[in-house]
């Protein structure tokens, strides 16, 4: 039986996943390849969605699959990664390290949140099916092909062209405290700038969920924004990665540690979206310090003179953590993010 008939839930289609593999991902070494989907469309019949892969392993230890480009449009992930996968030496390693730069390549490749292939969010879209849309058939493969030989999971995210972020590393409230606790330790090592305690108030088909389902440690970040990244928030990733394979044992070194801020995301208070559109203009800054009630934006019309704005107020106090990029916002549209700041954990 293979990883993925012992990882198919009872009552799922039998359907073969039709990825394969072009390189060995349990084999000693350093091999870059691809995950090879095919793919009958109108410029090629026969084609095919070549999604890239390294695998790096020496020795026996633990295995962390790493992945970017789960958005398209989200860009420290892809980069650190594809940094990673030309520089780190299997002698400085115990164990297995997967890298998917850019999981979700027609995305990417569009430089879109969304597959421009079946238009699917590949972050709503696990555990996939094998038998389903090409985004559907790329989360099966990585939910029960890699997720399963892995013991620890960092998915790199950042804002994208509609969002800007506080950089930060993020571990979710879980059901199993013991593996929450796992899950938070892990956050903490990758010493972002910013560490998060994440209540998802939406997590149906999220990657986030499926690793966590299968009991792996998992580790997620948002480390800016606005289409773009910066050589902070690259510097930012390429740290955190080294943090976590030193935490987790599979790589050697010391961990490379600096001040970070502890923030909480109890419920959904923490969120306010439009109720108008219009023009948005933003009366704080990210990283400014709110009190519950207070005016976060104005939404002016953008279609006539004489009327007085919409006011957007946070929910709660805390910290202005996220907001809306584009100066257009539409009605239901995310406004902000007002985070908790937590005391310091101890040591």
């Amino acid at each position: 039986m293979s990883v993925q008939d012992a990882a198919r839930p009872l009552g799922e289609s039998m359907s073969r996943n039709p990825i394969t593999p072009t390189i060995p991902l349990d084999a000693q070494g350093v091999y870059h390849g691809f995950l090879k989907l095919p793919y009958s469309r109108d410029d090629s019949a026969w084609g095919s969605v070549m999604i890239p892969i390294t695998v790096i392993a020496k020795g026996d230890g633990p295995t962390a699959l790493l992945t970017g480009g789960n958005h398209g449009d989200e860009y420290e992930g892809p980069i650190a990664l594809q940094d990673l996968a030309t520089s780190l030496q299997p002698e400085e390693i115990t164990g297995r390290v997967i890298i998917l730069p850019m999981m979700n390549t027609p995305a990417v490749a569009a430089g879109t949140r969304c597959s421009p292939v079946d238009g699917a969010n590949m972050n709503r879209s696990f555990p996939g099916a094998p038998d389903g849309t090409v985004t559907q058939k790329i989360c099966h493969y990585i939910a029960t092909e890699l997720v399963p030989r892995a013991d620890i999971v960092l998915d790199f995210h950042s804002g994208g062209r509609t969002l800007d972020f506080l950089p930060f590393a993020a571990a979710h409230v879980l059901d199993d405290k013991k593996q929450e606790a796992a899950c938070m330790a892990a956050m903490q090592a990758f010493n972002a700038p910013y560490s998060v305690r994440m209540l998802e108030i939406d997590n149906v088909g999220m990657f986030d969920t499926e690793v966590e389902r299968q009991g792996k440690v998992f580790v997620t970040t948002e480390l800016g924004g606005a289409g773009t990244a910066t050589a902070r928030s690259i510097a930012i990733a390429r740290k955190g990665i080294h943090n976590l394979l030193v935490h987790a044992g599979i790589k050697q070194g010391a961990l490379q540690r600096d001040e970070t801020v502890h923030l909480d995301m109890p419920d959904e208070t923490c969120f306010t979206f439009a109720e108008r559109s219009g023009l948005v203009e933003y009366l704080v800054d990210l990283g400014d310090t709110l009190r519950a009630g207070q005016p976060v934006a104005r939404i002016w019309p953008a279609d006539r003179s004489g009327e007085a704005p919409a006011i957007c107020t946070a929910r709660r106090d805390g910290l202005l953590t996220a907001r809306h990029v584009p100066g257009l916002v539409k009605m239901g549209d995310f406004i902000a993010l007002v985070a908790v700041v937590e005391d310091q954990p101890d040591a």
